[in-house]
């Protein structure tokens, strides 16, 4: 169906017991480890920034189903929700289509680069996220400048680098 303009199926927000929902049966996403751990990483670490999505005529989630396995796993009292006013043929197509969408973004490895370099240290499974994010885009931990040019072929190994500044060690991603 298509409009002269974009409608907002949008009709409303709550924070609700996730023991309340109902995941969807036709949700066709599988959640490895790999990425429970890092969802779970980066909750630990922000908090919640985004709505699971709730299809208000079916009473299904739409999307967020990892986000409501992982709260449920941790007995969270309550979950944000946005719920959504969609048929099920509509609800159908976004369970389709949401996820691999978002997928063909494609990457600004300098951008990325400078954002993983802003971010500095972090800890547990966030830095394992980091490290795999940049290791799937090519992207090279932060360079130090060297003391003399004698240090500089111990720096481009992959082993440990000293900081001659503040003696703190940095490891290669």
């Amino acid at each position: 169906m298509t409009t002269d303009r974009w409608r907002s199926r949008i009709v409303g927000h709550a924070e609700v017991p996730p023991s309340d929902l109902t995941a969807n049966p036709r949700n066709w996403r599988e959640h490895p480890k790999a990425q429970r751990d890092a969802l779970a990483g980066v909750l630990d670490s922000v908090g919640w920034v985004g709505e699971i999505v709730v299809n208000k005529r079916t009473g299904l989630v739409v999307d967020g189903h990892l986000r409501l396995t992982l709260a449920v796993e941790r007995a969270e009292p309550s979950v944000p929700i946005k719920y959504i006013d969609v048929s099920e043929d509509e609800e159908a197509l976004i369970l389709a289509t949401l996820d691999p969408i978002a997928a063909m973004a494609e990457t600004d490895a300098g951008a990325l680069e400078r954002l993983i370099e802003e971010l500095g240290e972090q800890d547990g499974m966030v830095a394992d996220l980091l490290d795999a994010i940049a290791e799937e885009h090519g992207i090279d931990p932060p360079h130090f400048a060297p003391v003399d040019v004698d240090e500089q072929s111990r720096l481009d190994t992959r082993a440990p680098v000293t900081c001659p500044n503040c003696g703190e060690e940095f490891r290669p991603r």
